[in-house]
């Protein structure tokens, strides 16, 4: 076997800070990729630029924005950025001196740190936990000299914004005599017309009102402050970003957001974040005996958390929250390689990416009809509505199928995690059922055995093929998993999907390598789809998954694919018992792909789209699900033994249980 030659980028650059913080230097002309401060509906993307994120995604906010004709997510107003001026000197990053910048990982704060011509400043911001639409940014300058503050809230209206309405005015209440809030809105449309988004801030700190202002593509909100030599000054700017996907009337919800945060305080504001965080983190995995490794896990762990909710109906897209990646598209990631790791770590959170797509399921049907099948045909990019958002040119909108077939094995896994029988009548079985009478009209049956003709597999560089490998042993499962369904309800499954799942066509080559589709002749491939069939399926023995691995590692090729193949050697060599081979695997799955100076992953070695949500969820199913011995059963998670390599001392798993 084959090791990896693994570069190791070191996260730490100032002490391990215990494991949960992310500390860097910042270095104008470095390469900078920046970390996300993200809830699971607000992402906010770190940037070099002091007080300033390098994008504001909103979940849920999707429009058509000169990307391939679909919906896609949509670049929004950051409520709480700040441009700050120290006696008419702009704080920037290329004039500030020791200048680092850090990510806490216990709960999602950003923050930063600098010298401006000796003066010392300090910030961080955080999407708030508890408040899906709300951030906080505090601020905190410490005067080396008698000096003048100039302190600008700017609202920046992106391009995929249009018809801004831009207002700033002064509340006060009769319920609570003496307080005044100075709230500033910008209302603006996607570019359809489509959504409605708003974000409001305003300033906590005494002393007289902002002026409001224009500014080159928006508007903003300043203040000014004198400070002594030696004294600090330290404010906050609470902000709300809402649109229409989420709320009917965004403007006066975003106002009332900004006035419960201002009557609330910070310290109250940042108790109950953290709190909801600690809920989070009951979910955790502590590996004994190597701190750089424990580190980089926490860093997946807390992207995965930062990425999805549990009070609605949200899955994550392969780069979460991180940006525009992927048009914040739904696809099989968050099914197979996403949502495991949750289902033993934070089964809420699972529970509300399956509600997802139960929520999605009528226009699933009607997919389906629209290409003349039965059942439901769930798209290979999914958005708001459920109906294809693939770009026209890109295959894998019309070929990609195995998607319907991960969407029920996901709705399976998640019944047999949680053994809820209510969910599984309600919720679970409608999945299953649809999806098992798709494949019944989809598959081809004429000479005695079922196949799946012209179709694109995980193997994407495949397009067109028949009896695809994953594909087919994803049908197989599906149909499986809606019969033991049916009988666990008492309900009657046709005998057609015990027919079809036993005869399903699987081929080998002479020496019993399983053939990824009828016609693969050895060329490269993108990704294995033969391994899948051991992990995640079940559908092939230890032993001829290490045959297909063998095989299939030399056919693709060592940079510009993904790191899911890797994740799944992982898997296979520790459930085999190699454990410091496995080591390999799951450190070359991430490492060669993490970009500085957090860290965040990209697709594949070289890839510049960070944050790649897919890597971390294979990444921990290697350690759940390999190391960990965990297995999802139809009697619940079970674990078996942990194997550990050589390098490490202990592995701890922890969860936040079912309620």
């Amino acid at each position: 076997m084959r090791f990896l030659i693994i570069p190791l980028l070191l996260l730490m650059q100032g002490g391990d800070k215990d494991g949960w913080v992310i500390d860097a230097a910042v270095e104008p002309d470095k390469p900078y990729y920046g970390i996300t401060s993200a809830n699971g509906t607000l992402g906010m993307v770190s940037s070099k630029e002091p007080f300033q994120c390098s994008t504001v995604v909103l979940a849920d906010a999707y429009d058509t924005f000169g990307r391939g004709r679909v919906s896609n997510f949509l670049p929004q107003v950051n409520p709480v950025e700040l441009e700050i001026r120290i006696d008419g000197g702009k704080v920037t990053a290329d004039k500030a001196k020791d200048y680092r910048q850090r990510m806490d990982l216990s709960d999602g704060t950003f923050s930063g740190s600098l010298d401006f011509r000796g003066h010392r400043v300090s910030y961080s911001y955080r999407a708030l936990r508890h408040l899906p639409n709300a951030a906080l940014m505090e601020v905190s300058v410490t005067a080396a000299k008698p000096c003048t503050l100039r302190i600008d809230n700017i609202h920046s209206i992106p391009l995929s914004q249009r018809d801004p309405e831009l207002s700033s005015r002064t509340l006060t209440f009769h319920h609570k005599e003496g307080t005044r809030i100075d709230m500033m809105t910008t209302s603006s449309v996607s570019p359809t017309g489509k959504v409605r988004s708003v974000a409001a801030s305003a300033f906590m700190m005494d002393g007289d009102a902002p002026q409001h202002l224009p500014s080159g593509d928006g508007h903003l909100n300043r203040v000014f402050r004198t400070l002594d030599a030696g004294e600090t000054f330290s404010f906050c700017v609470a902000g709300a970003l809402i649109s229409t996907a989420q709320v009917a009337d965004p403007l006066n919800q975003a106002e009332r957001i900004v006035t419960s945060a201002c009557v609330q305080g910070r310290d109250e504001l940042v108790r109950r974040h953290r709190k909801a965080w600690e809920e989070l983190w009951k979910g955790d995995i502590r590996i004994g005996g190597d701190k750089q490794t424990q580190l980089e896990v926490r860093s997946m762990l807390y992207h995965m958390y930062a990425f999805t909710r549990t009070d609605g109906a949200f899955s994550p897209s392969p780069m979460g929250l991180s940006g525009l990646g992927y048009n914040g598209h739904v696809f099989w990631d968050s099914d197979i390689f996403i949502m495991p790791p949750l289902l033993v770590l934070n089964q809420e959170l699972a529970g509300s990416m399956v509600r997802y797509r139960y929520e999605r399921l009528q226009q699933a049907k009607r997919n389906a009809a629209s290409w003349g099948y039965r059942g439901a045909m769930f798209p290979w990019e999914s958005a708001d509505t459920g109906a294809e958002e693939c770009p026209v040119t890109a295959l894998a909108g019309t070929l990609q199928h195995h998607i319907t077939a991960d969407v029920a094995i996901a709705a399976w896994n998640y019944y047999r995690a949680t053994q809820d029988i209510y969910w599984l009548k309600e919720t679970g079985w409608p999945i299953l059922e649809a999806s098992a009478e798709f494949w019944a009209s989809r598959v081809d049956g004429k000479d005695g055995r079922f196949h799946v003709r012209g179709v694109m597999g995980a193997d994407e560089w495949a397009v067109f093929v028949d009896d695809d490998a994953y594909t087919n042993g994803a049908v197989k499962r599906a149909l499986e998993y809606a019969s033991s369904a049916a009988k666990i309800l008492g309900t009657k499954a046709p005998e057609e999907w015990k027919t079809i799942a036993d005869a399903m066509y699987f081929e080998s080559f002479a020496d019993g390598v399983t053939r990824e589709h009828s016609t693969y002749d050895g060329a490269d491939i993108k990704q294995a789809d033969a391994v899948l069939l051991y992990w995640p399926l079940g559908l092939t023995d230890g032993a001829q998954a290490l045959k297909d691995m063998e095989y299939y590692l030399e056919k693709v090729p060592k940079k510009g694919t993904p790191a899911m193949t890797k994740c799944i050697h992982s898997i296979i060599c520790a459930r085999e018992g190699r454990a410091d081979e496995a080591l390999e695997w799951f450190l070359g799955s991430y490492r060669p792909n993490a970009k500085p100076p957090f860290g965040v992953i990209a697709e594949f070695e070289g890839g510049t789209n960070p944050y790649f949500l897919t890597a971390a969820g294979g990444t921990i199913q290697a350690l759940i699900f390999g190391f960990g011995g965990y297995d999802i059963t139809d009697k619940g998670i079970v674990r078996g033994k942990t194997v550990l390599p050589s390098s490490w001392k202990s592995l701890e798993i922890t969860a936040k249980r079912y309620p």
